[in-house]
């Protein structure tokens, strides 16, 4: 067995095993509100060269909307055979799968958001240092590690996203990773997470104006750890600074950063101040 077919064979488990668990979560008490989890990201057309158009939208299709199908519609996209078929994968799905996916489908739809990334028909424009691949974009500024810094395509994916589900949604993830250097008193100025955090609550705010059902956000991390997609401790996502660097080697000690204070007024105010 390939792995392609292992892994979309494995999803097709995780998705029966998602709607078992949300008819037992609403068995226990129908109030529960159960959703999933979408490493979400916006997929732009690296030109309008119909090419691009397509290869974008076959990468939103692929990465956002294949498993949000399944857990939020209750069935796979009328494209999943084709992309089945490209992927060179067969998976069954019996009466009774389909008749468990179409019962239980979650109630809201959560997701992470980091960058935006673009999409082109040419590989020799391929760009290394995003997670999703991409070709690219002028006009957006990156972040240490090279991902695309763009609130904007925050608040298309929560409008395209809600257009498509019409179920609440949820970021369960969003934030900067950057080299955070403390000054000669100890503390983190960070005023470049602040204003990444700041720019992507003011398009959440947009969002909900054009009438998304914006249920909640946290941010990632509150406090600093070891970066999943690098294994870096420098890679830094947290309001709280832990003394500890690549080799292993610190203190542990623990200090707040300057967007600790400003994101605890954030909170305070529901998000109502920003400044």
């Amino acid at each position: 067995m390939g792995q392609s077919q292992k892994r979309y064979q494995a999803l097709h488990h995780q998705f029966l095993a998602s709607a078992r668990c949300v008819a037992m979560g609403h068995e226990i008490d129908p109030q529960n509100k159960i959703g999933c989890m979408i490493a979400g990201n916006v997929t732009y057309p690296h030109t309008c060269n119909p090419a691009d158009v397509l290869a974008a939208q076959r990468t939103q299709r692929e990465h956002n909307f294949y498993c949000g199908d399944v857990q939020v519609r209750g069935a796979y996209p009328a494209w999943a055979p084709a992309l089945w078929e490209r992927e060179g994968v067969r998976i069954e799905v019996s009466p009774e799968d389909a008749a468990t996916l179409k019962a239980d489908t979650v109630d809201f739809y959560s997701f992470s958001y980091y960058m935006s990334s673009t999409a082109t028909a040419d590989p020799a424009l391929a760009e290394a240092g995003n997670i999703f691949g991409s070709a690219g974009n002028e006009y957006l500024k990156k972040s240490d590690w090279g991902w695309a810094i763009d609130p904007e395509g925050l608040r298309y994916y929560l409008e395209e996203v809600y257009d498509r589900y019409q179920v609440p949604l949820m970021i369960v993830e969003n934030g900067l990773g950057a080299v955070d250097v403390p000054d000669e008193g100890g503390r983190i100025h960070d005023t470049y997470r602040i204003e990444y955090l700041r720019s992507h609550i003011e398009q959440m705010e947009q969002a909900i104006a054009d009438g998304v059902d914006l249920m909640g956000y946290t941010m990632w991390g509150c406090i600093d750890l070891v970066s999943a997609s690098t294994g870096e401790m420098k890679k830094r996502y947290g309001f709280i600074y832990v003394d500890k660097d690549n080799d292993g080697e610190g203190t542990l000690e623990r200090s707040r950063k300057d967007s600790f204070y400003w994101y605890k007024k954030v909170i305070a105010s529901n998000g109502a101040d920003l400044s």
